[in-house]
């Protein structure tokens, strides 16, 4: 017994008893659906990046990498359902897989801007750290440019604070600065700016 493409019922002929479609129809609506869904996601993967840069939080090197490994797990999965689709074999398990992914950056994204949006200004705290290095990495939305300064927090050696260009030119090795951190609403610390000690 096979499932509907479509609706994922069980059928035993061409045609689904649920839906009334063929599995070559129901298979170019899958796709259909699957291309708009996968639209959905590449637009969330698109802002992700772009809060982050707003409001970044202190561990924003940690939360891409794991952004980037549910992208790419996503993305391998709707390679996967087309290519299972095409073959009319079973995709009920990789469809719920796929779909639970789809919102993930678009939590991530609405998770970090209410963090930074709802925190108030009078919780910053200033850092006195010293510039060891920067980096510079163009992109697609807005670039990565990075300040490495040395970490006031225990347990870490260096801090790689997100800033944009005039930040970036403004501040070489060796300045010293003082780095304001504001706790975040929802208890993610997050980089408010930097300024000459």
């Amino acid at each position: 017994m096979t499932r509907c493409l479509d609706c994922g019922s069980p059928r035993t002929a061409d045609q689904c008893p649920s839906c009334g479609l063929t599995s070559a129809a129901a298979e170019v609506m899958f796709r259909r659906r699957l291309l708009k869904r996968t639209g959905v996601f590449l637009a969330g993967s698109l802002m992700f990046p772009y809060i982050s840069q707003i409001y970044p939080p202190l561990d924003v090197d940690l939360m891409l990498v794991v952004f980037g490994v549910i992208f790419f797990v996503a993305l391998a999965l709707a390679v996967i359902l087309d290519r299972r689709a095409h073959k009319h074999q079973e995709l009920e398990v990789l469809k719920h897989s796929y779909a639970g992914c789809i919102l993930l950056p678009w939590i991530f994204a609405a998770f970090l801007f209410v963090n930074g949006r709802l925190d108030s200004p009078k919780n910053v705290v200033y850092h006195t750290a010293i510039v060891d290095g920067r980096y510079n990495m163009p992109g697609i939305v807005r670039g990565t440019r990075r300040l490495i300064v040395r970490s006031w927090r225990s347990g870490q050696n260096y801090e790689r604070l997100a800033v944009d260009a005039d930040d970036y030119e403004r501040f070489q090795p060796g300045d010293q600065v003082n780095v304001g951190v504001e706790p975040g609403a929802l208890g993610i610390p997050w980089y408010f700016g930097i300024y000459r000690r």
